[in-house]
């Protein structure tokens, strides 16, 4: 104890150079812990998205992810509506899943025949209640508004498209969507081709040309798709809505069916099926058992049909790549924020040493062994450690609370609407220990070097130093 209170003198004697190290170390705490809460807050924020529109788990056909978006009629899951019974029925899911619900996903062309185009797709067909239920979860606490999933309440034969997909179908009017003009798509169009200079009488001419279906107000397209003999099917929808996916390649190809029009398009008379079940759960922590009772389920009374239990990371590799890009990041911060606290710190006790040559020389003479000597200066380092980073700690929580407060906003990649940007420091007490106990123990490394050196001084050198 009395050589804690010795190195808490000895650190005030040149208080200013002993404020710049703190200083230096403060800044470097606050900028890996507001990161690091920045990073956290993206990784919660895609998790939440990724949760809300396919679930924590799915439920497939084994090969499905990787071989079965070209075929989805040889991967769908028999008896799919007893699987979901039992599933919601199970005691142990039945306390951990808020919704398990079927999907089916197949591709095929959509075309609006009117104005002569069409264009290949992605489409899934969905129970819209569910999604909407499941669109509402947010286990994180993000100051989001929930919308309900654009096809409930819609007519069996509703679909919603893709911003970039109704552009191409040429949809823009009856969808109000802007910055779309689908008049000079068709430039050999008897109306597209008539010069906006031309006379109206000229004008009113080409607009007879122009079949009675394309004046229809209503977004009709026409998907064509494979059943599950290899013949093709068509079916008609109305497009409903136009929702723009954020991921341009996707925006383009997608489509949401009602999933009894999206069964009766692959599988027509026959026994309807799905390629997935979706499984939401109440929390994200709740994952590894809810996998493990549903592969428990599918081994004991679904062994006939080879199943396989995905979980949204791996389903969606984005999210883990850019968690590591964002840990890589974090790790590269965390070593140019500790080469900086050792050079800072070792520089304060360099100079402490040299002006208490002397000092040192008289300690050594009235009999304190080399081994005091280093422990003193490197429990000053110790306290500078301890003191900058639990100051950085403070200092980060609160301006955390002043960030997540201001009401500013961001985009975040693959979103359309602005979110609000939060910073979450609070409660990421891992990585709050981390970083803390880790500058520390760098600060008291790096002053041990210059105590080494101290300690090794001649004592009839150091008395004499001027």
């Amino acid at each position: 104890m009395h050589a804690f209170w010795l190195a808490l003198r000895n650190l005030q004697r040149n208080r200013r150079r002993s404020m710049t190290t703190l200083l230096a170390m403060v800044v470097g705490v606050c900028a890996l812990l507001l990161f690091g809460g920045f990073s956290r807050d993206i990784t919660l924020g895609m998790q939440t998205d990724i949760v809300q529109h396919s679930g924590h788990l799915q439920i497939q056909r084994r090969g499905f992810f990787m071989y079965g978006s070209g075929n989805s009629a040889a991967y769908g899951i028999r008896d799919y509506g007893r699987l979901v019974a039992v599933l919601r029925g199970d005691p142990v899911l039945r306390t951990m899943a808020l919704v398990v619900t079927p999907t089916l996903q197949l591709g095929g062309v959509a075309g609006n025949f009117n104005a002569g185009v069409s264009r290949t797709v992605m489409a899934e067909g969905s129970i819209a209640a569910d999604q909407s239920r499941m669109q509402a979860w947010n286990d994180y606490g993000f100051p989001l508004t929930s919308r309900p999933f654009a096809l409930e309440h819609t007519a069996e034969d509703a679909a919603v498209a893709g911003v970039g997909l109704a552009r191409v179908l040429q949809l823009c009017e009856p969808l109000h969507i802007q910055d779309c003009r689908p008049g000079e798509v068709m430039s050999d169009h008897p109306v597209a081709a008539a010069s906006a200079d031309a006379p109206a009488d000229v004008m009113a001419l080409a607009a007879l040309e122009v079949p009675a279906g394309r004046a229809d107000s209503t977004a009709r397209i026409d998907v064509l798709a494979a059943n599950t003999h290899g013949a093709p099917n068509v079916g008609s929808f109305t497009v409903v809505k136009a929702e723009e996916q954020g991921v341009k390649e996707f925006d383009d190809v997608y489509l949401a069916l009602h999933l009894p029009r999206a069964q009766r398009l692959v599988y027509g008379g026959d026994e309807p099926r799905v390629t997935a079940l979706e499984v939401q759960l109440r929390h994200t922590n709740q994952l590894p058992a809810a996998r493990q009772r549903i592969e428990q389920i599918l081994a004991t009374q679904f062994a006939d049909q080879s199943l396989a239990v995905l979980d949204f990371a791996t389903l969606n590799p984005f999210y883990g790549q850019t968690n590591s890009m964002f840990s890589v990041i974090f790790g590269f911060m965390f070593v140019m924020v500790s080469v900086i606290v050792l050079f800072v710190v070792s520089n304060t006790m360099s100079m402490a040493i040299i002006e208490r040559t002397v000092e040192i020389g008289t300690l050594r003479a009235m009999g304190m062994r080399r081994g005091g000597i280093e422990a003193l200066f490197t429990l000053e380092g110790l306290l500078l450690g301890f003191a900058g980073a639990a100051a950085g700690v403070v200092i980060a929580l609160l301006l955390a609370i002043v960030i997540n407060h201001s009401g500013l906003s961001w985009t975040p990649p693959a979103r359309t609407d602005p979110v609000a940007l939060t910073v979450r420091v609070w409660g990421a007490w891992e990585q709050i220990g981390m970083t803390f106990f880790s500058l520390a123990l760098v600060a008291s490394l790096s002053a041990w070097w210059p105590a080494r050196h101290a300690a090794r001084l001649s004592i009839v050198d150091a008395l004499r130093h001027v």
